[in-house]
């Protein structure tokens, strides 16, 4: 990447989750490939800030370093004590750590002293929920009051956790899962939480809902260095939704994502789609100022969670913005809430 493209008023943040633990590939990074991800982020002049930090200079319109990252760990797994930190502080870079209180002190989790000593070294601690239940279902017979009720329960007890052990009460919201919908983040703010982060794909950049902002999830596949590198230089590409967008599915499956683009920033020729786990897309939409853009899947999808992704770059060809839609799928949805790898 030329050192001229410089950006500012973004951010790039990944998600990790465990740390050498290779009993979970999915989700885990090697030591070796996380030193990596550190070396880059050094060698590039990137600054590591917390969420915390990103969102603060946000919420009061001041600027973010041209070159800005942030490492956030979600779920509280002993790994990142042992073998995330140690690494983190050598390179002198923060992290913003989600945990859900009901795991903790659980089997290959940490524990409240654990944490603590993670706080007082510097570690930001975020809230996961308290049960890190897929919060978007209904168990059974249950209805939507008794559903709120149910999740801004898990909610207080979470933070109450908190306060109990850390004596903190957290600021920003991790999804469990990384779901989120219209009703379940108005909970998350009504909650008194002032961000919120899922795990579909994307750059951080003013003017976003401050309640669903994404996160690069990290792990298996994704831990190579030329990946991270990729993401790392990426942009927000400047969707505006064309309506109201929710994440789940209803009626319409394959669901239509519509929007309009900035088409001063990017070269609309390049533009195209992309739906998680390969399936084909239609792009359609015109060239020119403020032309509306729509894109669907050419099959319905299947899975519980799925991903429309929108990538273009700009006329030298050397910038790539990209921006994702989650989509969560009822009908594919559990009514237990059993707990899954993370």
């Amino acid at each position: 990447m030329p050192a001229e493209l410089v950006f500012a008023n973004e951010v790039n943040v990944f998600v990790y989750h465990r740390f050498n633990d290779s009993r979970y590939p999915s989700t885990n990074i090697t030591i070796e490939a996380f030193k990596d991800h550190l070396e880059t982020l050094k060698a590039e002049r990137f600054t590591v800030l917390t969420l915390g930090e990103v969102v603060d200079r946000m919420s009061a319109g001041e600027s973010l370093p041209q070159r800005c990252a942030v490492i956030s760990v979600d779920d509280g797994y002993l790994s990142f004590l042992t073998d995330g930190w140690p690494l983190l502080k050598q390179y002198g870079y923060p992290a913003t750590l989600f945990v859900s209180t009901d795991t903790v002190g659980g089997s290959d989790f940490m524990d409240w002293w654990d944490l603590l000593m993670l706080q007082k070294e510097g570690v930001e601690i975020g809230n996961h929920s308290a049960s890190h239940a897929y919060l978007l279902d209904r168990i059974p017979a249950e209805n939507d009051d008794e559903w709120r009720t149910r999740v801004a329960e898990d909610l207080k007890r979470s933070q109450a956790l908190f306060q109990k052990h850390l004596s903190t009460s957290p600021r920003l919201f991790a999804y469990p899962y990384g779901e989120f919908s219209t009703e379940l983040t108005g909970l998350i703010r009504d909650a008194g939480f002032v961000a919120a982060f899922g795990q579909q794909s994307g750059v951080i950049a003013d003017g976003q809902d401050m309640h669903t902002l994404p996160r690069f999830p990290v792990g298996g596949a994704y831990s190579a260095v030329s990946e991270f590198r990729s993401r790392l230089f990426m942009k927000s590409l400047p969707v505006q939704l064309k309506a109201h967008q929710d994440t789940v599915i209803n009626d319409e499956n394959p669901p239509t994502l519509k929007f309009y683009l900035n088409s001063k920033i990017v070269d609309e020729g390049t533009l195209k789609c992309f739906v998680q786990g390969g399936a084909g897309c239609l792009l359609e939409g015109g060239l020119g100022e403020g032309r509306a853009y729509s894109v669907k899947a050419l099959q319905p999808l299947v899975g519980r969670r799925s991903k429309y992704t929108v990538t273009a770059s700009d006329t030298s060809g050397q910038v790539w913005y990209w921006y994702s839609q989650l989509w969560v799928l009822p009908r594919a949805m559990g009514v237990t809430n059993q707990p899954v790898s993370r």
